[in-house]
């Protein structure tokens, strides 16, 4: 008896591709919170590797380069591969890369040994990132930027925990405290076996309606080209204040607010936890105002905020947190999704490059930041950071969403 994927790829084959499987949609969601607070244990353990084994900024940011380098830049690596050949069970063996990681992260409280096992928690992500991205998009039908924003507002959303895994977990356990999020990894390992599963099943039905289902190979012209380079300019002006953000301001916090560790990781927390508020709504405002518009006014529209932020009181700034995390973040699930309609016969290496390498370099720019926060103060480097979101004026050379159709002729 067939099956009723089957029975709707014989009888229209585009039928499937307008199917939105929520399910898979939210589990896959689930396993990018889990491998995304994975990797959110290693910046929210800063103050305490700071305070117990006496880390300067500079070696703090080397940390953060590693885990972000593997986890970012290798990304479109393994999404041009996957383009080439999806790798379903690879989900499940990277994240068991991550589990090792963390053992190690617990247990040896050794500055070498932290690179190492950092590096691996790393190779998890890397791994999962271009190839949960693309059981997103098989799985999002007609609704792409809905479902990119289901996908990555779990793994915002697991960012989000770093202050409160510092606070209840860190902070009373120290480094040995990461021990239970080998849980969570375990947890992360199951669940990405059974995606696997309906991964490796849905690329068989594709395969056998490749022959009624035609995707044509677009060549990318000058306007593709130029859009690309712009829309990575931009999410590099994004990842570099993110990044700066979630690793330093904590301490921007305690030198001038004179707050303990646990109660700057509320302020920390704001910042995030309303960032992955607004991934969530920025699929749909995407959908229905343009995806351009979203990119432009995210960066734009916190731009003012960035800039005033360093000058205010300690309770405006928790105000300002909370606007600046929602603006600036509605354009991360639909700046996947623009790129990907730049490049479409390209899913994995755009959702590679956008994540993934342009959150490696922002990692690039944690060393910078932690020598400049070394050399002038930590202060007036939040302060020079919060011009970067100005360049998001370079959204208003980006093509419209309209554009983009007419140049790939879509109906």
């Amino acid at each position: 008896m067939a099956s009723p994927a089957s029975t709707i790829t014989q009888e229209n084959p585009n039928q499937m591709a307008a199917l939105t499987t929520y399910k898979i949609l939210f589990i896959i969601s689930i396993c990018h919170l889990l491998n995304d607070t994975l990797q959110a244990v290693v910046p929210a353990m800063f103050p305490i590797l700071e305070k117990e084994m006496g880390l300067s900024f500079t070696q703090l940011g080397v940390i953060a380069a590693v885990l972000n380098i593997v986890s970012s830049l290798f990304q479109p690596v393994i999404g041009w591969f996957s383009d080439k050949k999806p790798m379903p069970y690879a989900l499940p063996i990277g994240l068991a890369c991550s589990l090792i990681g963390m053992l190690l992260l617990a247990l040896i409280p050794n500055y070498s040994w932290i690179i190492i096992s950092v590096a691996l928690v790393g190779i998890g992500s890397a791994v999962f990132h271009p190839e949960g991205s693309r059981v997103a998009h098989l799985a999002a039908g007609s609704k792409k930027g809905l479902a990119q924003s289901i996908y990555q507002v779990g793994g915002n959303s697991g960012q989000a925990l770093a202050p409160l895994i510092t606070a209840l977990i860190l902070v009373p356990f120290g480094q040995f405290g990461a021990i239970w999020f080998t849980i969570a990894a375990a947890i992360a390992v199951v669940l990405l076996a059974y995606i696997a599963k309906w991964y490796t099943n849905e690329l068989q039905v594709r395969v056998l309606t490749k022959k009624k289902v035609v995707s044509k190979s677009v060549k990318l012209t000058k306007t593709i080209w130029i859009a690309l380079i712009l829309t990575m300019f931009i999410l590099l002006a994004r990842s570099l204040y993110i990044v700066c953000m979630t690793n330093y301001y904590s301490f921007y916090l305690i030198e001038n607010y004179h707050f303990t560790i646990k109660s700057s990781q509320a302020y920390l927390f704001a910042f995030l936890i309303s960032g992955a508020v607004g991934t969530f709504f920025g699929g749909p405002l995407g959908d229905r105002f343009g995806k351009k518009n979203v990119i432009l006014y995210s960066l734009l529209g916190s731009a003012p905020l960035t800039l005033v932020l360093p000058f205010v009181g300690s309770i405006v700034s928790f105000v300002l947190l909370l606007l600046i995390g929602f603006i600036m973040m509605t354009s991360f699930s639909v700046s996947v999704v623009y790129a990907q309609e730049l490049v479409p016969s390209k899913i994995g290496t755009m959702s590679g490059l956008t994540v993934g390498f342009i959150f490696g370099l922002g990692a690039i720019g944690s060393i910078l930041f932690g020598n400049l926060a070394d050399a002038i103060g930590i202060s007036k480097t939040i302060t020079i950071v919060g011009f970067l979101p100005i360049l998001g004026v370079l959204g208003f050379f980006l093509p419209s969403d309209d554009t983009l159709k007419k140049v790939y002729q879509v109906e």
